[in-house]
């Protein structure tokens, strides 16, 4: 009897009719998604091209498209901006009242959002949502009774007139009570079994929990006052007292140049991409949590 020792050969494993263009389709899909999102995002950007193009082009009439694309680089429109006398009295101004709201807003919401959201008192509820509802009222409304009120105080003309009128943020303090309220109540259960007052909860327990949502907000705010008109330009006389964005509109009045203007944007622009690109890590996280939430 003979056994034979002929090779087996063992035929791959045959996949069903149709699995490659399914697998062709789901490696497609992907980048097909992203077309829109890379869409919108040139639409965004091109705005902020079209504005540092222009700035480094003084003295050269604008010509789109062809301005888009310049062959000649100059950097003198920003060394007018920057000779200015008073430049650096605008920005010192605009850090001013900018950080200040931001620490200051941050502070009063927190706290506001805290007792909000853990403390139990008579009226808790009316008062909240009686604060809520002002943000259906029109901030344009209330710019003539604000200005009354702060030029009566005589603070007309002054830094301390211009942030603390915009202390009192409904909104900030609205998302700071909604994400303390996910704070779990054993922790401050056991911290004040251990002994601890109701300042160090809120400022051991409840400020370390609430930093991404603090990144967010003091990013937004930082936004809104830097970049804020209306207020500033209603409040400030004088020169040496203006923020940035009416100083340079002041500049503009005087029949400035388009080039100088956009470089005086794009001035403007950098500090709030600096602050962007420092708390990114911080304003991703409070974005997704509260989307979580």
């Amino acid at each position: 009897m003979t056994v034979s020792t002929a090779p087996q050969t063992t035929s791959p494993p045959t996949t069903p009719t149709g699995s490659k263009p399914l697998a062709r389709g789901r490696r497609r899909r992907p980048g097909l998604m992203h077309l829109p999102l890379i869409l919108a995002a040139v639409i965004t950007a091109f705005p902020f091209y079209a504005m540092i193009v222009i700035s480094l082009q003084p003295g050269q009439p604008i010509d789109l498209p062809g301005s888009l694309f310049p062959a000649v680089i100059s950097y003198d429109s920003y060394q007018e901006v920057l000779g200015n006398s008073r430049i650096f009295q605008w920005a010192f101004n605009s850090a001013v009242y900018s950080i200040a709201s931001v620490v200051l807003v941050l502070v009063f919401a927190s706290m506001a959002g805290y007792a909000f959201a853990k403390k139990t008192f008579f009226g808790r509820e009316v008062i909240f949502w009686s604060f809520v509802a002002m943000l259906m009222v029109p901030y344009h409304l209330t710019l003539i009774p604000q200005f009354i009120i702060v030029s009566e105080m005589g603070g007309l003309n002054t830094l301390w007139g211009l942030t603390v009128p915009t202390l009192a943020n409904v909104q900030a303090m609205f998302l700071m009570r909604q994400f303390i309220r996910d704070i779990p109540d054993e922790l401050i259960e056991a911290a004040r079994i251990d002994g601890a007052g109701e300042f160090r909860i809120y400022w051991s327990i409840i400020l370390p929990q609430t930093k991404p949502i603090m990144a967010t907000l003091g990013t937004f705010v930082f936004l809104w006052h830097w970049n804020d008109f209306l207020w500033p330009l209603v409040a400030q006389r004088t020169p040496d007292m203006y923020v940035l964005t009416v100083g340079l509109n002041s500049m503009q009045q005087q029949e400035t140049v388009l080039a100088t203007t956009m470089a005086g944007a794009v001035i403007i622009f950098v500090p709030t991409l600096l602050i962007f690109i420092c708390l990114q890590r911080f304003f991703v996280r409070g974005v997704v949590m509260s989307g979580l939430k």
